[in-house]
């Protein structure tokens, strides 16, 4: 029985380890497509559509997506993903050539905590205005999982990316760059990790692994017209009134 098993054994350990390097070889592999399909300059002009959907995370892209609804890409714009202290007064002041456009015709979504969320109340709001096409505005690093998740959410929406380039990010020499590499392998990882929630699960809102893999729900349970200095500033002026 010894002399029998012995070889089983053998063969089953060279087996693990051939998965195993054969594993490695396809998460590489993919690494360097993921890198490599990654947009390294600014689209020139971008199409026009129904409406535009911005993701919060860099300085620069709520400026390009504010540039692109005032140059009617979209008839309008929602910002996901809202810091609950930032108001429209700040972001007006960080971007002076939206303060018109902030006052008509750009939303805030104060209720996404990751771009799980990003997706779930960009589907609400696009529900709400019935909107067919979106343009989407995010970091070039970002743009491969922000897709996947809104085309998840929402298959029979047409996307058209607009990816944001920066140069602190330089992916054309992404096997190179520490700061670079630092940056996109995590988000690969997080790319894998969404593909694979997506195939096994339909909708994001009732998603069991999102809570996991997040570590909490991915939108806020506060109501959306409960956060935000908007709604700060109604409560203390409620309190004041009751006061006097």
């Amino acid at each position: 029985m010894t002399t029998l098993a012995s070889p089983r054994r053998r063969w089953f350990r060279r087996f693990l380890v051939w998965s195993c390097l054969f594993g490695c070889f396809v998460v590489a592999a993919g690494y360097v497509w993921f890198a490599t399909g990654l947009s390294r300059t600014e689209a020139g002009g971008a199409p026009r559509t129904d409406a535009i959907v911005v993701v919060t995370g860099g300085a620069q892209r709520i400026g390009d997506a504010v540039s692109l609804l005032n140059a009617e890409r979209g008839s309008r714009l929602l910002i996901s993903g809202v810091n609950e202290k930032t108001g429209r007064e700040e972001l007006a002041k960080l971007n002076p050539t939206a303060r018109e456009a902030l006052a008509c015709c750009v939303d805030l979504d104060y209720r996404a905590r990751n771009t799980i969320g990003n997706a779930i109340e960009t589907r609400r709001w696009v529900r709400r205005h019935d909107f067919r096409s979106l343009l989407v505005v995010t970091s070039n690093y970002h743009m491969p999982r922000t897709l996947l998740e809104l085309r998840h959410a929402m298959p029979e929406v047409r996307f058209v990316p607009h990816p944001v380039v920066t140069d602190q990010v330089d992916v054309a020499g992404w096997w190179r760059d520490w700061h670079t590499l630092r940056l996109l392998v995590p988000e690969y990882l997080k790319y894998l990790v969404a593909a694979a929630r997506s195939q096994l699960e339909t909708d994001p809102e009732t998603s069991r692994l999102s809570v996991i893999i997040g570590g909490r729900k991915p939108i806020s349970p506060k109501p959306s017209d409960q956060i935000g200095p908007e709604h700060e500033k109604r409560s203390r002026a409620a309190t004041q009134a009751r006061g006097a």
